[in-house]
């Protein structure tokens, strides 16, 4: 959480100077389309701005959390009784939505509108969980946390319907029960410090990855060694550790033989992808690359609010509640402080983190099988996940034969490259640097 000091000192409810004792925490949100609390800042910060002032604006874009006014100010955030005894927070909401009467509103763009609202509800979790250590106060008590909403039902507060009114019509799933106990799970978690961050850079390499998957499965067929490097890759390209989500697949997989497994490897899905209940194939993806694509935006959706880069593959991006469940610990959805979550079983996310841990003490092979081949001259003779890559280079005109020879598709027979080359190619291919010819 970012906390920043923006201090409302024109607005007349500050300078009037009234201090309370904080007894509980009340949750609003703004109640129109504008996601950025500078806006709010900016406006309310006047002499002439004597109608309402709040503690803090949450930023719909950033998450950011903008203290408006000192935490024991009275404020004037509810319109009754609890302005003397309740903190109270905005949280912005999305510029894509359209209000057209009361409460009731319209979304143009519901992926980009539940980051916001998954982006304010994060930020609110960890600044309700630092006021109640602040001032001992326990979440899970009667009163102690209100939505403006319950304010209303109990008399203390005016007639409003936020934030539920938001979650509920974005479908978020996100409840007043449900935030009160996540700050509770916040307030004792570990540190980030203690846990497995899914968004980050992958620490195992490739040779790491074949070697595990090779002592654990002699028979493991040549497709999936080939496809290891694009675990690294593609979660190079999405800010997401690819050796998270190779431990992951070799889980689901059961170290790729799929015995027992819901899916098979002709399905290119190696995490059981629309397996939502017993007997369900799941999802298929025309490539390994594609399945592996999927996969890492799919813990993207769980790990962070940030936007995709690349076009999205993945077919149940839409159902994550974005954000909620940023470390592997908290992939499982009994470990998960909202009760959401990538699987049902217990201990999910450590089964992964054990894994994690065997790819990572092992020893990679001082050379991988398709390194085995010094150069490669033609596209045929190269990894199935890079000849697509090389095609493009070639056809567009970025790279040519080192000679005049000619492969049966009348391409260069004499390319001349390594593997490492090759590696390079995908991954700024990845990145989109060939899209435009030179």
């Amino acid at each position: 959480m970012n906390l920043i000091q923006s201090i409302l000192t024109k607005n007349p409810c500050y300078t009037c100077g009234r201090t309370i004792t904080p007894k509980g925490l009340m949750l609003h949100s703004v109640g129109c389309p504008q996601p950025s609390a500078a806006v709010f800042v900016k406006n309310w910060n006047s002499p002439s701005y004597d109608r309402a002032c709040v503690h803090a604006f949450i930023d719909g874009n950033t998450g950011d959390v903008h203290q408006t006014l000192p935490w024991n100010r009275r404020g004037w955030h509810c319109g009754a009784a609890a302005n003397n005894t309740h903190i109270g927070v905005e949280m912005c909401e999305p510029a894509c939505i359209k209000y057209t009467s009361g409460a009731n509103f319209t979304c143009s763009d519901l992926p980009t509108a539940k980051a916001v609202a998954a982006r304010t509800y994060n930020s609110a979790v960890e600044l309700f969980a630092m006021l109640c250590k602040k001032y001992n106060l326990d979440p899970l008590k009667d009163g102690v946390i209100l939505s403006h909403k319950e304010g209303c039902a109990r008399g203390i507060a005016s007639n409003h319907g936020d934030p539920e009114h938001l979650w509920n019509q974005l479908g978020t799933g996100y409840t007043m029960d449900g935030f009160r106990k996540a700050v509770k799970a916040a307030m004792s978690a570990a540190t980030p410090g203690d846990y497995t961050s899914i968004t980050g850079t992958a620490k195992a390499t490739v040779g790491q990855l074949v070697a595990y998957i090779k002592g654990k499965n002699p028979n493991v067929p040549k497709s999936v060694l080939d496809m290891a490097f694009l675990y690294l890759s593609e979660g190079a390209a999405e800010g997401i550790r690819g050796d998270v989500a190779f431990a992951q697949s070799c889980l689901e997989t059961g170290n790729f033989a799929f015995a027992g497994s819901a899916v098979t490897l002709d399905q290119n899905n190696f995490c059981g992808m629309g397996v939502t209940a017993n007997g369900m194939k799941g999802n298929s993806f025309p490539t390994a690359q594609a399945g592996i694509r999927a996969q890492i935006q799919h813990l993207k959706a769980y790990a962070n609010t940030e936007p995709l880069k690349g076009e999205c593959v993945d077919p149940r991006f839409q159902y994550v509640t974005r954000g909620c469940a940023e470390f592997v610990e908290w992939l499982g959805q009994k470990e998960n402080p909202q009760g959401k979550g990538w699987a049902t079983g217990a201990g999910y996310g450590e089964k992964i983190l054990s894994i994690l841990k065997a790819i990572l003490s092992t020893k990679a092979e001082e050379e991988m099988e398709e390194e085995a081949v010094a150069r490669y001259n033609k596209i045929s003779e190269m990894p199935s996940y890079a000849q697509p890559t090389i095609i493009k280079m070639v056809d567009g005109g970025f790279i040519g034969g080192a000679g005049t020879k000619k492969d049966e598709n009348n391409r260069p027979a004499d390319l001349d490259l390594s593997i490492d080359m090759i590696r390079v190619f995908v991954t700024n291919d990845r990145a989109g640097l060939y899209d435009k010819k030179p």
